[in-house]
């Protein structure tokens, strides 16, 4: 068992079965969806900045407010009878700051568009920045990801599966999607139900589960095929939006035990096997290659800063 920091949140694990009978779930003969959908985000600080916001209109001015100088993307790699092929993607940049008096930076490999941020006052200011990047990101994954589907409908219909990877917070709304969680940092479940997941064989999942915090949704433990190692080896765990009937998420359940193994990357690969998948490891490849060169968009950002006294990089 990984030694995980246990849970505030609240947990019910009767949702499926009761807790007494929890065990692993065998795979069942599940349809699954003509076509899959993986949605992928990525994100890179390409400056920090300091704004002198000494003449904002209300008075409150003061100099030195920092900044962050962010390029970020995303996508939609799709899965069906076609092959794998990417359907959407758009990349944008961003000056993120308090400042009151910032504006777009232009530079010769493209706009930085002002975001105004709310700095929080329990968080370090670079973390509120970074959160505020992070939430930008979001947004862009909720747009190319209702974009791509709006492009496979007519081949498609309503038979697909969007894959998020990362958490469903912000997401949630987005139908027929699953958060797909590789890593694990919290215990969410009782010792002996978390002991459930280490006798997980490939392919079995444990019963679904209801996660109650800031954030409500579905949950369930899966592993993927993957050589012989520890007893979380190949563990992830799903999510989904709390607004759908319990049926319809043990059948979504269901569709996962049969769907993501076929998937999974081998770990003469990727040294991220089974958890980080094929199309979202190829996804993040081409997002990372379409943000662009790091040195040259930090030396645009110099050269634009130079033009002005208002930005230090």
């Amino acid at each position: 068992m990984q030694d995980l920091a246990e849970t505030t949140s609240k947990i019910d694990t009767t949702l499926e079965v009761s807790a007494a009978k929890w065990a692993p779930i065998a795979t069942t003969d599940t349809a699954i969806p003509s076509a899959v959908l993986f949605v992928d985000g990525v994100r890179r600080i390409d400056g920090r900045a300091w704004i002198d916001d000494a003449t904002a209109a209300d008075g409150k001015g003061h100099r030195a407010v920092p900044g962050l100088c962010a390029s970020y993307a995303a996508g939609v790699m799709c899965s069906c009878s076609n092959g794998a092929h990417l359907v959407a993607s758009e990349v944008r940049r961003g000056l993120f700051t308090d400042a009151r008096t910032a504006t777009h930076v232009d530079t010769h490999s493209g706009t930085y568009k002002f975001h105004r941020t709310v700095p929080s006052p329990e968080l370090p200011p670079t973390v509120s920045l970074t959160n505020a990047v992070q939430r930008a990101l979001t947004d862009l994954e909720i747009t190319v990801a209702v974009d791509a589907r709006d492009r496979c409908a007519e081949h498609t219909g309503d038979d697909d599966l969007l894959i998020v990877d990362g958490p469903l917070r912000g997401r949630g709304h987005l139908p027929r999607a699953l958060g797909y969680v590789k890593t694990h940092s919290a215990q969410y479940l009782p010792n002996e139900l978390n002991n459930i997941v280490a006798q997980l064989g490939t392919g079995e999942r444990t019963p679904v589960f209801a996660v109650g915090s800031g954030w409500d949704r579905y949950s369930w433990y899966l592993r993927l095929p993957c050589l012989p190692a520890g007893p979380w080896a190949g563990i992830v765990r799903l999510e989904a939006a709390p607004e759908l009937l319990l049926k319809d998420v043990v059948a979504l359940a269901n569709i996962t035990q049969v769907l993501l193994g076929r998937f999974a990357s081998v770990e003469y690969k990727d040294g991220r096997a089974p958890q980080n998948l094929v199309p979202i490891a190829g996804l993040e490849r081409d997002l990372k290659h379409r943000l662009g060169l790091a040195p040259m968009l930090y030396r645009a950002l110099r050269g634009a800063a130079a033009g002005t006294r208002h930005i230090v990089p």
